[in-house]
């Protein structure tokens, strides 16, 4: 069960991790429809949605779509970006378990888009490389709409651009997915993959589908 004890270690947040895992192998045993269906797992799955979403903490997918153990195929990395590794993990499944639908799923209060809204903003921000990594593939989405919201010479509303940046980012990251791969590309435009964005806002818990 989730605990609000928070660990002040790296040690005691592994103990955590042990104590839930034993209670979860205990449930294994009971009554719940979800949990009878591990062992057919074990060597099969089929899953009926791929999501790519963001790592974010507040947003654990099964949960926000009322999903069990093996329906969903989920790749999670800050900011929802697409790079070749997450490219790859959508080919698998699209081909290997004929999954029929990808959602990129994004969130409001994105830390990732925030960053990178940060960084257009005050040029002068620093990030480690790696994480510079990401926030430079989130910047072609944001930095046009930077660019209009500053060229009237007004201050910038940060709020209001990271917003419209957490939809922008979500977009470009459905069209990569779309044409950043022949056989991704392939099986949507036959009509065998559905691609879609949505985002997802915290304070709520309703997912928005965006229009295509």
């Amino acid at each position: 069960m989730p605990t609000d004890i928070r660990p002040k270690t790296g040690q005691e947040a592994l103990e955590l991790l042990k104590e839930g895992n034993t209670r979860y192998m205990d449930s294994l045993t009971n009554t719940d429809p979800m949990m009878q269906r591990r062992p057919e797992l074990v060597s099969n799955q089929d899953p009926l949605a791929i999501i790519l979403g963001c790592s974010d903490a507040r947003v654990p997918v099964e949960i926000v779509f009322d999903q069990g153990l093996g329906d969903l195929f989920v790749i999670r990395v800050a900011g929802n970006v697409v790079a070749p590794s997450q490219i790859g993990s959508v080919e698998f499944a699209a081909e290997k378990f004929g999954t029929k639908l990808v959602v990129v799923l994004g969130h409001s209060h994105c830390g990732a888009v925030t960053a990178c809204v940060d960084a257009l903003i005050n040029p002068e921000q620093n990030y480690s490389p790696n994480l510079q990594s990401i926030v430079d593939r989130i910047r072609p989405s944001v930095y046009n709409l930077h660019e209009l919201a500053t060229a009237n010479g007004q201050d910038v509303d940060a709020d209001e651009l990271v917003n419209r940046s957490i939809s922008a980012n979500v977009r470009m990251s459905v069209s990569q997915l779309k044409h950043g791969s022949r056989a991704l590309e392939d099986l949507t435009n036959s009509g065998q993959l559905l691609v879609v964005g949505a985002e997802y806002d915290l304070e709520t818990g309703k997912v928005r589908f965006l229009d295509s």
